[in-house]
């Protein structure tokens, strides 16, 4: 438990300098656009975004309902 956390920890803190580069390329990038161009990065960038999220967040999702399945067998069994 406590390598997970740790693991955890140190992939947040390398991953801030990779996510600093994306946005100073999105920002440069929209610097020069007009409006209607900027509407469309921004919904480029939703559009690319969408996919990765939702496996994310779907993956978590069968994570937790598989994981409060055992807390509750753990729990009956710890009263017994």
């Amino acid at each position: 438990m406590k390598k997970g956390v740790l693991l955890g920890l140190l992939l947040i803190i390398f991953a801030h300098a990779a996510w600093a580069q994306g946005c100073s390329v999105c920002t440069k990038a929209a610097a020069g656009l007009d409006d209607k161009s900027a509407k469309g990065l921004n919904g480029g960038i939703v559009y690319l975004a969408f996919l990765p999220l939702v496996i994310m967040g779907t993956l978590g999702f069968v994570w937790y309902r598989h994981n409060k399945g055992d807390v509750i067998a753990s729990d009956v069994r710890g009263k017994e």
